[in-house]
């Protein structure tokens, strides 16, 4: 005989007929499936933008590599779209884009690593939750005040250093732009480290191995696949900044690795380009979709081995 709260074929205590009184009782389950039809519209929504985004770049840059030979593009080593006639040769922005990427990566990754050591392994719990939440707050900053800072305070300061430095150069734009993302490597190797068990820890003690030794040989090569991901993290967000070096790293394309030199980056060519001085559908717009394809297949081939060693590190531990 069934009780007060539900038959005895019932799974749960509470169920009645196999169902769950949350849903009731009725054949159609309409707010599961509400559910799921929106959960399944986010999800589709951003593989459509992202479909969208690379539908287009490939359309215009098509167009653009009518006009200017693939070949030439890749491997040209003077960019001047305003020139007669115009050259387009992406390895000044290239060189641009790396200087100022590995400058930034220089600054931010031994830094960052040592903070997420310190918050994780080291740090107090009041001062951890003090802490990381300030440090966080710099990534808040709006990346033009980055841009000023580098042009007013850290290219000058350099320049006492560098004498025949310019004002505007490659450096002091990878070095703010570095302090930049030290929250993003930080946070993620630091939530990373904290989420390697306590019996690792533990078992380093009991061999007599210290709080640096068990950082450094057990708990960070543990927390690899989640440090890998925040490195490529900080690779892709230092690529793609815009503002810091569309103002502190010069706006010439220069074909030089040397970072005290002025540069000009992908991101800032499309910048600049985009504006409005440049009409619609003339070569040097189309321009701005082919050098945008090159910045977009870069960050991907940039997460695609992300993803490679983060399974890898993954499955080795």
């Amino acid at each position: 005989m069934p009780d007060s709260v539900g038959d005895a074929s019932s799974p749960l205590p509470g169920w009645v007929n196999g169902r769950s009184p949350l849903f009731g009782t009725g054949r159609p389950r309409w707010r599961e499936r509400l559910i799921e039809f929106g959960l399944f519209l986010a999800a589709f929504a951003s593989v459509a933008v992202t479909a969208g985004i690379v539908v287009v770049l490939i359309a215009e840059s098509a167009m653009f590599f009518r006009t200017v030979p693939l070949v030439d593009f890749l491997f040209g080593t003077a960019w001047a779209p305003t020139f007669e006639p115009p050259e387009f040769g992406i390895l000044p922005l290239v060189c641009g884009t790396l200087v100022t990427t590995i400058v930034a990566l220089l600054v931010a990754l031994p830094i960052g690593s040592i903070v997420a050591i310190y918050l994780s392994e080291y740090a107090p719990f009041s001062v951890r939750e003090f802490l990381k939440p300030t440090l966080e707050l710099l990534s808040a900053i709006p990346t033009v005040v980055y841009g000023y800072f580098a042009l007013l305070i850290v290219s000058p300061a350099l320049r006492k250093v560098f004498v025949d430095m310019p004002g505007s150069n490659m450096l002091s734009a990878g070095i703010v732009m570095g302090l930049m993302i030290i929250p993003y490597v930080s946070s993620l190797s630091e939530d990373a480290m904290r989420s390697v068990p306590m019996l690792l820890r533990e078992g380093a003690y009991a061999l007599g191995a210290n709080k640096m030794i068990t950082a450094l040989r057990v708990v960070y090569p543990a927390a690899l696949s989640g440090i890998g991901s925040a490195y490529i993290l900080g690779i892709s967000r230092a690529i793609g900044e815009t503002m810091i070096v569309a103002i502190a790293a010069g706006g010439q394309a220069n074909f030089t690795l040397d970072p005290r030199q002025p540069g000009q980056t992908i991101t800032a060519y499309i910048v600049q380009v985009s504006m409005g001085d440049v009409p619609r559908g003339a070569i040097g717009y189309q321009s701005i979709f082919a050098a945008g394809l090159v910045l977009f297949l870069s960050t991907l081939g940039f997460n695609i081995c992300g993803y490679i060693l983060r399974k890898r590190f993954r499955e080795s531990y």
